[in-house]
């Protein structure tokens, strides 16, 4: 087990939660950027562990945040201390800030980062964000001083700009940062690879590959069915990542979960620009991967 972890901070989340975590042989660690499928496997997870469509409590009291600051962590801890079945942890943490621990799984999504991008502009603006102030202990924030920009214009300016990734995760270097930690450890077998796109395609097939190398039992018609879009998109109350209230509409969360949209809202010199920043952050392999489905 390694203890040399990079540590990500935000207004609210902290990685140094999973600092000293009591891991149990058949973890399993769901590490994504955000709006990448998180959710998504989150359920997959679930149903496969737990072998039922009707999840016996909310999703997530199955498969806690545990970097998230809204909940004390002693009590994320002893909730996960007290389940008795195979632990499914949600983190948006890269794998170099989660021990490393080689009786554990770790499930990384990846989503294409212009369609994350897309997705997370329209979740921004069904936060709550006084709420979530409120819950992390931070100043309310101030009325913005312009609307929230078009989602296109907001596009171009995500594709532009070159934070540090390790401050802001949910950048195009934060997400190639993400991405490119888990793809270098691709080939250690208890790292799991998911691209969103196979999941949108191959649902079936994807679960059964997913659960095969998890050492569970394959999924029939009924768990697959349940973890359509679709059927989450209906049951929102109950698997929408909202225990704490700070979602405006829990069903806007599963607002689309359509690939190809990012792309289409961008001209050819904004998506040229798109592709020679990503080969500037992330290798040629990688993104070959990432973008393969892109005609």
């Amino acid at each position: 087990m390694s203890d040399a972890l990079t540590r990500y901070r935000s207004a609210d989340e902290d990685s140094a939660r999973w600092q000293g975590f009591p891991f149990r042989p058949g973890d399993i660690v769901i590490s994504t950027r955000s709006k990448s499928g998180t959710t998504w496997m989150q359920m997959i997870c679930a149903l496969l562990v737990l072998r039922t469509p009707e999840l016996p409590a909310p999703l997530t009291e199955l498969s806690p945040w545990l970097d998230w600051l809204v909940e004390p962590p002693e009590r994320v801890y002893a909730r996960l201390a007290a389940q008795r079945h195979r632990r499914f942890i949600k983190t948006h943490t890269p794998l170099d800030g989660v021990p490393s621990d080689s009786r554990v799984h770790y499930v990384v999504v990846a989503r294409h980062p212009l369609d994350a991008a897309v997705s997370l502009h329209h979740q921004g603006a069904n936060l709550d964000r006084v709420r979530l102030a409120e819950l992390t202990g931070q100043p309310a924030p101030p009325e913005p001083a312009h609307p929230h920009p078009p989602v296109g214009q907001a596009l171009v300016r995500w594709i532009d700009a070159d934070p540090d990734p390790h401050a802001e995760l949910d950048s195009l270097p934060g997400v190639l940062w993400h991405l490119g930690d888990a793809w270098a450890r691709r080939h250690q077998p208890n790292v799991h690879l998911v691209h969103y796109d196979d999941l949108r395609v191959d649902l079936s097939g994807q679960m059964r590959r997913l659960a095969e190398r998890l050492g569970l039992e394959p999924p029939g018609p009924d768990l697959v069915e349940a973890a359509t879009f679709e059927r989450m998109r209906a049951r929102a109350d109950r698997l929408a990542p909202d225990a704490a209230g700070v979602l405006k509409d829990r069903n806007a969360f599963f607002r689309s979960g359509r690939s190809g949209q990012g792309r289409a809202l961008l001209d050819a010199a904004a998506r040229a620009r798109y592709h020679s920043r990503a080969a500037a952050l992330a290798p040629p392999d990688l993104l070959a991967w990432l973008h393969r489905t892109e005609a």
